[in-house]
């Protein structure tokens, strides 16, 4: 009560809902978004239907008091067969939402379309990537849109996503502010997705890579008609611990709470009514791991962790856990759920915790760090663990650990893992 009255002052459009109430149902505007023009399909346009892979353009927000354009590939099972977009009988769909320095990517919408979604992948800098090439196997060439000089500026396209759009533009109009563009462009590209006749609007996700989780953190606290979601790596509470966006945020003096109450994930994340899963590494410097748990903290939907040990910060990175398709899957297309740890309970030196799970368990663990300083720097060791009876048992956690983890991985090989743990 007392997070839901303080941030009910700090944003006073905003409505703070019960669990079993709906945002769409209660409210029209959280914090600086209005939600019912965003809930509108919006107008677009075919770029290229040929091939595999469609592209497109569709309405984003005004900038500067101009109409913009944001770019998009499409793909589904049936344009992987070589048909258009709505020849098919409905599918579950997806917006892919890229990080920073990334833009649409169309072996992104290929892999989703090759497990049986329809996705949109979007580009969030006013630009747009080369035409796809396909290799022999007639799959996209993977990384063709990871140089920046490949990518064409749109005529009408909405701001670039360095750091001047992304924090120093706060302040005055919010049609300056990438954050503002960058989640109205994750939510209407979900109305767009809904709207296509081959796609069940009942069954849609959303999964975004590091600045692009932080938006997918921003977009299922706005839109809660998603089944599920999973940021990877992007978070909130940017403004604490050691996060590499800290000092962009303190360097804006005066205007650094206006930032923090509007943009910051953690400010929006309290409404969030989407399952979500948050998937990372234990050294990722660019969302730490105290963050994370802050994040997930203030998520009052269902979640679940996924902490890898040294997990690689990339696009590629990103999007290759198994886990992600999964844990979606689970929601969308009635799939087997990722194991599930209770809170973890410690006694001396002993670690217990329940594991729920439909599949057998191969390999458990518990991971933790003694060191102190900087998080991305901190060398981590690991113990082993049994699982019985739906019981994880551990044995040896130092009295000295700081930070850890209880791991657990089933007959697919998915890992999951307990909230981080410090002390």
């Amino acid at each position: 009560m007392v997070r839901c009255m303080r941030l009910a002052m700090l944003f006073p459009g905003i409505l703070l809902l019960g669990a079993s109430q709906s945002i769409a149902q209660q409210s029209q505007q959280i914090g600086v978004w209005e939600l019912p023009s965003l809930r509108e399909a919006p107008e677009f346009r075919w770029v290229q239907q040929e091939g595999a892979i469609h592209s497109l353009l569709y309405s984003g927000q005004p900038l500067s008091g101009e109409a913009t354009e944001i770019f998009a590939f499409y793909a589904s099972p049936a344009t992987l067969q070589g048909k258009r977009q709505g020849s098919a009988s409905e599918y579950p769909g997806v917006v892919l939402i890229h990080g920073g320095g990334g833009t649409a990517f169309a072996e992104w919408v290929s892999l989703w379309a090759e497990r049986g979604y329809a996705a949109i992948a979007m580009d969030l800098s006013g630009r747009r990537p080369i035409e796809v090439i396909y290799a022999d196997d007639g799959k996209p060439v993977p990384g063709q849109a990871s140089r920046r000089e490949t990518r064409t500026r749109l005529d009408r396209g909405g701001p670039e996503q360095g750091h001047p759009e992304k924090f120093d533009s706060i302040g005055g109009t919010i049609e300056d502010d990438w954050p503002w563009h960058a989640a109205s462009a994750g939510v209407l590209a979900h109305s767009l997705l809904r709207s296509f006749s081959d796609v069940d609007a009942n069954r849609t996700a959303v999964t975004g890579i590091s600045w692009g989780g932080y938006t997918t953190c921003l977009v299922a606290s706005l839109d809660d008609r998603f089944r599920a979601a999973v940021p990877v790596y992007g978070c909130g509470f940017l403004h604490e611990g050691e996060s590499v966006q800290k000092p962009a945020i303190d360097q804006l003096g005066e205007r650094r709470e206006a930032w923090v109450k509007a943009y910051d994930p953690g400010s929006l994340l309290p409404n969030c009514r989407v399952p979500i899963l948050f998937v990372n590494g234990t050294h990722d410097v660019h969302y730490p791991l105290d963050s994370y748990r802050k994040s997930f903290d203030a998520v009052p939907a269902a979640k679940q962790m996924r902490i890898e040990l040294q997990m690689r910060h990339s696009h590629p990175a990103g999007w290759a856990p198994q886990e992600i398709g999964l844990f979606i899957d689970s929601y969308c297309r009635g799939g087997v759920p990722l194991p599930m740890i209770g809170t973890p309970e410690v006694t001396g030196n002993l670690i217990m915790a329940t594991v729920e799970t439909e599949l057998k368990i191969t390999a458990a663990a518990v991971h933790f760090t003694v060191e102190e300083g900087l998080r991305s720097k901190r060398a981590w060791k690991t113990i082993p663990a049994t699982v019985t009876n739906g019981i994880a048992r551990a044995e040896g956690l130092p009295e000295a650990a700081n930070t850890w983890i209880m791991t657990v991985t089933d007959e697919r090989g998915a890992l999951s893992s307990s909230v981080v743990q410090f002390r």
